[in-house]
């Protein structure tokens, strides 16, 4: 609403001075009277400017675009060329209007997730009644009704209730998705057609839609390399020209003898064709701006400088699981060990994985007929990329990879077929059980993903905890040569430094686990997947990927190149045209009329040429 305002309250400034202005020029108006209308003009439009740069002069900071543009139109009033005064002023915020309406457009773009915010929270009561509260009160295992039209609050398990729900602010997904009993949800979705009752499984603060907030408050405070340098180029520009314009007013009058008048004007138009307003404005709103056009297809930057390192990606190497794959895992097979039964080796499997948020582990409790009730372990630790450790009636379960029970001395006794499912283990009290295979399919735009990344030059890679064998199948369906399987997070880690040694251009990595974030850390580049993924992958992530779909890979990087070539037109631009109305200004060859389009012209034709990555964009 405040960028509304201040919106209206500049497009009423340059409509008043635009009447003022059009006043001065009637026939029969005395000097007088021009003066001071184009006085009250001037002080209108300008106002701001001026205030902002006489505490600018306070600060400390001498050279910026508001004391550029102050001391050139003072100076304009001093030789009496009231018009040219005035036009600087108002085409200088002219430009910085379209600049706000770019910033909003950008804005909008990225806080439309702003609005998952849940205002409140149905709390059930025990006598069954419901209590309106802040999202903030409510506690882990509290129950919580969302009827239909409401967001959902925090993330939680249904309990009750058949619902469809709107997740696209979440997603970006326009296809609502049907959530019923036993359903993972994520707060910030829309219950659309029924009232649902939902256990809480997060406090607030460690909700997805608190976590989705900060990532998107936080997008604009990581500046790109070019961002920086033109900074750095401002503060040496800036004031090298100030001390030329002075040259240029005093050396040939006092020196050359030269009328005084003349080339302080001269001065004066010098100053205002160097304000860097065009790069100060256009650099950081491209980068802004490639950022909203990014969010606005599900996909969250957390600064300009990973948009920037997106466009020098020359090798991207993936995790499997819920990456390339579904992660909706089945359990295709149980192999039990002689002497141990199915529903035994299925069951123990389910009490170890019960809490875990993997969706293998989920697989596996959802394969389970029974109940678990949830106090039937304890001293549950899950050990990254490679299983769950655990305590059932006093002795020790062990569920994951083969790895697992092989550093705890335990010998697999049993020879399972050949498969390309995944392979659980099961282990208790120091004898090995059985196993399970699950089954998992890849996602739909996997195999054109890869295949656009190879045509783009980007050498696809594959890493995964998985077996050889599965790991090759999938590699094989999707057209990936180098792969590496049955991988711990720190051999990931490892092959990934390696790749950064040895390969030209950056190394990117996507992942969606617990155990991917020592590696979507260290890469260039991390990309997390953000609906499904873990909260400290997407933590890690410096890109985030709202749809857990691999083809938004592509749109982030069509925007990053885009932004990057938009960028880099207005850089040239803005020196080309500056420099050539520096050298004619300097010869007296440029009015102050001119000069105005080669400060605020160029401003706007970079402002407008910066939208062009909204609107190319699909």
């Amino acid at each position: 609403m405040q960028n509304i305002r201040e919106n209206k309250k500049q497009i009423t400034q340059i409509i008043l001075t635009v009447l003022l202005f059009i006043l001065a020029h009637v026939p029969n108006v005395p000097q007088l009277g021009q003066f001071i209308i184009y006085l009250v003009a001037y002080l209108i439009i300008g106002a701001s400017v001026i205030k902002e740069a006489v505490e600018h002069l306070f600060q400390g900071k001498w050279f910026d675009e508001n004391f550029l543009m102050m001391i050139a139109t003072v100076g304009a009033f001093l030789v009496k060329q009231y018009p040219e005064a005035v036009a600087v002023m108002l085409f200088y915020k002219i430009g910085e209007l379209f600049e706000h309406i770019a910033v909003e457009r950008s804005r909008r773009s990225i806080t439309q997730l702003l609005d998952i915010r849940p205002e409140y929270a149905n709390l059930q009561l025990e006598t069954g009644k419901t209590k309106r509260v802040s999202p903030a009160e409510v506690k882990i295992a509290d129950m919580i009704v969302v009827k239909p039209g409401e967001r959902v609050p925090l993330d939680g398990i249904v309990v009750s209730g058949e619902a469809y729900l709107d997740t696209a602010a979440l997603t970006g997904e326009s296809e609502p998705r049907l959530s019923k009993k036993d359903t993972a949800i994520l707060s910030g979705s829309i219950v659309q057609n029924s009232i649902l009752v939902i256990k809480v499984t997060k406090e607030y603060g460690e909700s997805t839609v608190a976590k989705i907030l900060e990532l998107v408050e936080n997008a604009s405070q990581q500046k790109a390399p070019t961002e920086k340098f033109i900074t750095k180029f401002s503060q040496v520009y800036t004031p090298i020209v100030v001390g030329l314009a002075l040259l240029l007013a005093l050396v040939p009058p006092f020196l050359l003898g030269q009328p005084f008048e003349t080339w302080f004007y001269r001065a004066l138009v010098f100053l205002v064709i160097s304000c860097p307003c065009a790069l100060v404005i256009s650099i950081p709103l491209g980068f802004f701006g490639g950022i909203g056009a990014a969010s606005k297809q599900g996909v969250l930057v957390k600064g300009s400088n990973y948009l920037e390192l997106l466009t020098k990606i020359k090798t991207l190497v993936f995790d499997k699981t819920g990456t390339l794959t579904l992660g909706q895992f089945v359990v295709a097979k149980v192999y039990p060990s002689a002497n141990t039964t199915e529903a035994e080796v299925i069951k123990l499997a389910a009490l170890a994985e019960q809490h875990s948020p993997h969706p293998i582990a989920r697989s596996i409790v959802e394969y389970y007929p029974g109940n678990l009730t949830g106090n039937e372990v304890s001293e549950v630790k899950e050990v990254i990329g490679a299983g769950v450790k655990a305590s059932y009636q006093g002795k020790e379960l062990l569920v994951g990879k083969a790895k697992l029970l092989q550093q705890e001395k335990i010998k697999l006794s049993q020879s399972i077929p050949e498969t390309p499912g995944s392979l659980v283990y099961v282990a208790y009290d120091g004898k090995y059980l059985g196993c399970l295979v699950i089954e998992d399919a890849l996602k739909p735009s996997s195999q054109a993903t890869i295949a656009q990344l190879k045509a783009r030059q980007i050498k696809p890679v594959m890493l995964t905890g998985d077996r050889q064998q599965s790991a090759r199948l999938v590699a094989d369906k999707l057209g990936i040569t180098e792969v590496k399987a049955e991988l711990l997070p720190q051999d990931k880690l490892e092959y990934v430094q390696k790749l950064q040694q040895t390969t030209s251009g950056k190394v990117g990595f996507v992942g969606d686990g617990l155990n991917d974030t020592p590696v979507l850390t260290s890469a260039d580049v991390g990309i997390a997947m953000g609906a499904l993924g873990s909260d400290a992958a997407i933590e890690a992530a410096d890109v985030v990927l709202m749809t857990d779909d691999p083809a938004a890979i592509l749109s982030v990087l069509k925007v990053s190149q885009k932004t990057k070539q938009i960028v880099w037109q207005n850089i040239c631009l803005a020196l080309g045209i500056k420099l050539i109305f520096l050298i004619l200004g300097a010869f007296g060859d440029v009015s102050m009329w001119e000069a105005v389009f080669a400060d605020v012209g160029v401003t706007l034709l970079a402002v407008l040429n910066t939208l062009r990555i909204f609107y190319r964009q699909k």
